[in-house]
């Protein structure tokens, strides 16, 4: 009875959530909404449908995304169903927008992680790091940590997390302690979560802060987003790894890694590698060279598909839901600045009377228990544009604000279900809810934290804003 009682419930939220979508939409439509033209209370209308669809999941994150554009477009361009006496946004803009750069940018991310699979570099490379430290279980705990993140730093963390797993679970059966394998399976969401907020390719919600920063007329190169939250990285795994290592290690825990490496090398493999290793250091030295980021994530794409190292099989298998997520978190930033609705949010509450600090701090600690809640991603899409109209309004830094709210999304991970990487470890049974609520709070609220008072006096000393 337990799944049909899961699957009515799934059921119901989705109706509810399908019905709310409805009425919301049509109440901005019926009513003269103070303050907004009509082209604003469209928007509005399209936002609250936004709201509750990516909350519910009526529909997939992605089909919303999907809606987003396809509303704005009947809605707000000159392909308007009821024309506007001025469009907002012209079609094309709005299609534009599953063409971002930022979208090739993860494209070429994309393509780089699944070849690192493909040729087996990811567990290689992971072997090959935990060798050193496998006869100490808190080094090498500290190892894996490493390693999870600094994958991360490339590939979506879910893979790199499916790809732990799997170097992992013959460790997890020989460990005879069951503490020492809930510690060793929770470093892996912890660092493959922590990992995403180190580059602008890491997760969903960097990119969707890096196109909201550059629609804003700024910019962040990808070796400055490194610089300002790399550190903040190093210092939330070492807290992690602490706390795993002393409450769930205890001093001498046997562990016996079977860590054989077997690297590719084949000639699409060396290609791989070569292409790989050039656009990593292309992305790592863009102000030496000028050259974008997202022009350089455009290399490995063609250059791989070119060379048959990656094939249209792998073209296909790419997370084309994810860039499609992503795609309409930039069309739906791009409609609330367009249709004058992010000035009309921010005036409803008087916010020139709060300190600096104690906004930041506010808007960290929001975006973090919504993605707790929701996915990350539909918070970065539901946040991240309001909330740089907010810096604007009260003369905050676009750029550290839009860093902020990324890395603030992407430290939710209390629940199984805030992130892929805790669905993987609890579907392993050595995870329970309460193990990933313990870590996921205390990273979290320190993480906040950190993000509100570290992060922008770090820029600040660095340079970068």
């Amino acid at each position: 009875m337990a799944p049909r009682t899961l699957a009515s419930r799934i059921g119901v939220r989705r109706g509810v959530g399908l019905l709310l979508a409805i009425v919301l939409f049509i109440l901005p439509l019926a009513l003269d909404v103070p303050g907004l033209d009509p082209a604003g209370e469209r928007m509005l209308a399209i936002f609250l449908v936004a709201i509750v669809l990516f909350v519910t999941e009526a529909i997939p994150l992605f089909a919303t995304a999907a809606l987003i554009i396809l509303l704005q477009v009947l809605m707000l361009s000159e392909q308007a169903l009821v024309r506007l006496t001025e469009p907002s946004v012209s079609a094309r803009e709005v299609y534009a927008s599953l063409a971002d750069p930022v979208i090739i940018l993860f494209l070429g991310g994309f393509l780089i992680a699944d070849g690192a699979a493909k040729y087996r570099l990811d567990r290689n490379l992971a072997a090959l790091v935990l060798t050193p430290f496998r006869s100490d279980a808190r080094r090498a705990l500290l190892a894996l940590m490493l390693m999870t993140a600094g994958l991360s730093l490339f590939m979506s963390n879910t893979a790199t997390a499916a790809t732990m797993f799997a170097v992992l679970l013959p460790v997890l059966a020989v460990l005879p302690d069951g503490m020492a394998r809930t510690g060793f399976a929770l470093s892996i969401p912890l660092a493959a979560n922590l990992g995403g907020i180190g580059t602008p390719v890491a997760s969903p919600p960097n990119a969707l802060a890096v196109a909201a920063i550059t629609s804003r007329g700024e910019s962040i190169s990808f070796l400055s987003w490194m610089l300002a939250t790399v550190p903040l990285m190093v210092i939330l795994l070492a807290l992690g790894w602490l706390y795993l290592s002393r409450r769930y290690l205890t001093r001498g825990t046997p562990l016996d890694l079977d860590l054989t490496r077997n690297f590719d090398t084949s000639l699409g493999a060396w290609v791989f590698y070569a292409v790989a290793a050039t656009t990593i250091v292309l992305w790592l030295s863009e102000p030496l060279h000028g050259i974008p980021a997202t022009t350089v994530g455009f290399l490995p794409v063609v250059v791989l598909l070119a060379t048959t190292v990656m094939s249209g099989d792998d073209l296909r298998a790419l997370q084309w839901p994810v860039l499609w997520l992503v795609a309409g978190g930039i069309a739906l930033g791009n409609g609330v600045i367009a249709s004058g609705l992010d000035g009309w949010l921010v005036g409803l509450v008087s916010w020139e009377n709060v300190p600096a600090m104690l906004l930041l701090l506010t808007i960290a600690a929001m975006a973090w228990a919504m993605s707790n809640l929701l996915s990350n991603s539909a918070t970065a899409n539901l946040l991240i544009p309001i909330g740089l109209t907010l810096a604007v309004s009260i003369g905050q830094d676009v750029v550290v604000t839009g860093v902020l709210l990324a890395v603030a999304c992407s430290l939710g991970m209390v629940l199984p279900v805030s992130t892929p990487p805790n669905a993987i470890a609890y579907a392993t049974g050595t995870v329970k809810t309460g193990d990933l609520a313990v870590v996921g709070v205390l990273l979290g609220v320190v993480g906040v934290l950190l993000v509100g008072v570290f992060l922008p006096w770090w820029g600040e000393v660095i340079g970068l804003w």
